[in-house]
């Protein structure tokens, strides 16, 4: 990919594709970028690249769509963050080729899909995403839907990014300024942008704020997957500066409200 700043602030989920599948050749650059997908967890990932019709796959906020890309997971710590982390650099890849997707974690026929990727006892999976080329207009569903959960508005940076210590907010320099708006861009289960990261020491520390209602059976902490997500955006634009990272999940012991999860800790070298 390149220019990976431009590809995640002008990406856009899409729920309305043209119908007319993807290419051949487009294909099989996805089937061949899916091969080289890691994450800093090293667990395992496995993609499946879905046609719709043959496993009758569908979601009713979707319209056009003919393929979807599924994955599956081990349970085992960290497996939901691992997958965001994954599943959002095939999303970013494929906006980079004008692919569009858009995470679907519930308005699915979930039994369908987990047979399609011949999920097993032990297995998560706890998201899809249609893969097509966006339709020239949106329909009236996907309109109502962006609005409803304000898909093209973000939580201050004052907010999400602190230093030292919670709730005081963090003034980085300008690279690493650039890579946090990266991360507040990042998408999110309806929006809500569960991901806080505290600097301290020169270590950023990845948390999720909880809300209700995320953490369900088979699909396990779907707010997990959006702090995967953001990870992914901080790690890859640095990465795109020249920087070298180091991961570890260390709990700092920082003192934080009751509804906030400590996830993993990343140094720049």
């Amino acid at each position: 990919m390149s220019n990976f700043s431009d590809i995640i602030m002008g990406r856009k989920s899409v729920r309305t594709y043209d119908g007319k599948g993807l290419s051949k050749e487009h294909i099989n650059k996805i089937e061949e970028y899916i091969k080289t997908i890691d994450n800093p967890f090293n667990i395992p990932v496995d993609f499946r690249v879905l046609d719709a019709k043959e496993y009758g796959l569908s979601s009713p906020v979707l319209t056009g769509e003919d393929m979807y890309v599924a994955a599956k997971v081990k349970t085992c710590p960290n497996a939901e963050v691992a997958y965001g982390y994954s599943f959002e650099k095939l999303v970013l890849y494929a906006w980079s080729l004008g692919i569009g997707t858009v995470w679907i974690g519930g308005t699915m026929k979930r039994e369908v899909f987990e047979s399609a990727v011949e999920l097993n006892d032990g297995e998560l999976m706890p998201c899809v995403s249609p893969i097509g080329y966006p339709a020239e207009k949106k329909s009236i569903k996907e309109v109502m839907m962006r609005k409803g959960v304000g898909a093209d508005s973000r939580i201050a940076s004052k907010k999400l990014f602190f230093d030292e210590e919670w709730s005081n907010p963090y003034t980085p320099d300008e690279d690493v300024a650039e890579v946090l708006e990266m991360v507040r861009w990042a998408p999110s289960a309806v929006n809500k942008q569960p991901w806080r990261i505290i600097h301290k020491k020169g270590v950023y520390h990845f948390y999720e704020k909880k809300d209700p209602g995320f953490v369900r059976e088979g699909t396990g902490d779907l707010q997990k997957i959006d702090v995967g997500i953001a990870l992914c955006h901080f790690i890859t634009g640095l990465e795109e500066k020249g920087k070298q990272v180091d991961v570890m999940v260390e709990d700092p012991k920082i003192n934080v409200p009751e509804n906030v999860e400590y996830i993993v800790s990343v140094t720049i070298k």
